[in-house]
Formats: structure tokens, C-alpha cells, sequence
């Protein structure tokens, strides 16, 4: 999709920009994908379409160009219905004109890099927070346990796996948030739970309550981190 929209121009074209945004626009460090979303189409992970105008033409190209993405059937009657057919008409106009941009210059080549692979891991792993504790972990401890006298008790991974729907939708009415971004927290929680064999020390009923709460309070930190957002 970049090649193409670069190749022939195409971000300077007005209905290119009206459909998926101006060009110049700078790339965020962080985006908030909206998940249901319909303005976009659905390709690669964490709704990168929405991240960058570039990265919506490029996604959108992408579905248009699958031969079984049916993307004509699926995003019937979706606000990004237009952008495929857009590209769809783009496409079959430029089927036979040669590229505008025909430059074999390199970018940034290969002999100017100063920079290690090791470096460039370590900034990538700092900047997407892979080495990041989870921040809720002391209060998972709180509220479960691992204690030998509780050996024989329930779960906790299967315990939070069991309520998830139901906290999901009420902690979501509590906080005004995307049941999605409720259920990233509810994944890790429920993978920290079992790495860490922690099970109920109260019954399920008093569980359910105390742990809503615990989830209403991680997910309010979870927003104001801005751990749900999306790092470019």
C-alpha cells in the first residue's frame, strides 16, 4: 500500500485525503484505537488502520487487494465501505499507467547506520514496556493467595475466567470504558493468575464483589497509565 500510494502520488490527490486523512500529518508516539470502530477496515493487529491516515490507505489497500477478504460483502454499509471502493476504482485507473516515481535512491542506507541491533531492541522493548511489571500485582496478592493452606481452593485463574463477562460489563458501566480495554486488563490478570498458582481465600460470592472493585480501581489506573493505548 505504501509503495503504491508513493509510487503514483497518491497522497496528493484531494478525494484521497478527504476519504483517509492529510498525509502530513505527524505520527503519534501512542494511538487509542476505538475497536468497534467502523470508519476502518479490520487487517492487522490492534486496529492499526486507525493509527496514521498513511497506515488507513495502506490497510485499506491491503484488504481491497486479499482475493478472500470479500471485503465488499463485509464492510457493506460501513463508513469504510467508501474507501475500499475508492481504492477499487483507483486501482483499476492506474492498471495500466506506469509509476510517477521511478528514483532508485536509496533511504537511509545501510552504511549510514550507527546504531546496533542489540540498541535498537532494547529501545523498542523500553518503549512498548515488554519489561514493565504489572502494576497490579501486590493487590492480586491482596485479593488472592498462594499460601499451601489454600492449596485446595478454586483457581483464580478460572475464578476471574468464569465471572469475566459479567464483571467485564459492569465494571464498563462503572467506568465508562471499552468492554474491549476491560478485557486486555481481565487477560493479563487471569495469565498473572495462574503464572503466580494463586487461588480464592473467600467464597465466590464475597470474591465476585471484592474482586469488581479491585477490577473498577485497576481498570481507572489501567486508562490514566495510557497502558491502553497502542505504541507506534
Amino acid at each position: 500500500g505504501h509503495a503504491i500510494d508513493n509510487a503514483y502520488r497518491l497522497r496528493r490527490r484531494p478525494t484521497r485525503r478527504k476519504l483517509f486523512g492529510h498525509p502530513a500529518t505527524p505520527y503519534p508516539e501512542y494511538y487509542t484505537p476505538k475497536p468497534y470502530s467502523k470508519s476502518f477496515v479490520q487487517h492487522l493487529d490492534h486496529w492499526y488502520a486507525q493509527s496514521h491516515p498513511d497506515e488507513d490507505f495502506a490497510e485499506t489497500f491491503a484488504v481491497w487487494l486479499d482475493p478472500q477478504s470479500m471485503w465488499s460483502t463485509r464492510y457493506a454499509g460501513w463508513p469504510a465501505e467508501p474507501k475500499l471502493e475508492y481504492v477499487d476504482r483507483l486501482m483499476r485507473e492506474l492498471s495500466h499507467t506506469r509509476p510517477r516515481v521511478k528514483s532508485t535512491r536509496e533511504v537511509d542506507p545501510l552504511r549510514r547506520l550507527r546504531k546496533t541491533l542489540g540498541e535498537h531492541y532494547r529501545k523498542k522493548r523500553e518503549h512498548y514496556g515488554v519489561d514493565h511489571p504489572d502494576f497490579y500485582e501486590s493487590d492480586l496478592r491482596n485479593l488472592f493467595s498462594d499460601a499451601p493452606e489454600y492449596l485446595k481452593n478454586p483457581s483464580a485463574a478460572r475464578f476471574v475466567r468464569r465471572v469475566r463477562k459479567e464483571v467485564r460489563s459492569t465494571v464498563a458501566s462503572f467506568t465508562d470504558s471499552y468492554q474491549y480495554t476491560i478485557d486486555q486488563l481481565l487477560e493479563s490478570i487471569v495469565e498473572r493468575c495462574r503464572e503466580l498458582n494463586l487461588r480464592l481465600t473467600d467464597s465466590e460470592e464475597a470474591t465476585k464483589i471484592d474482586f469488581m472493585v479491585f477490577l473498577t480501581v485497576q481498570t481507572m489506573n489501567y486508562l490514566h497509565s495510557g497502558r491502553h493505548r497502542v505504541a507506534l
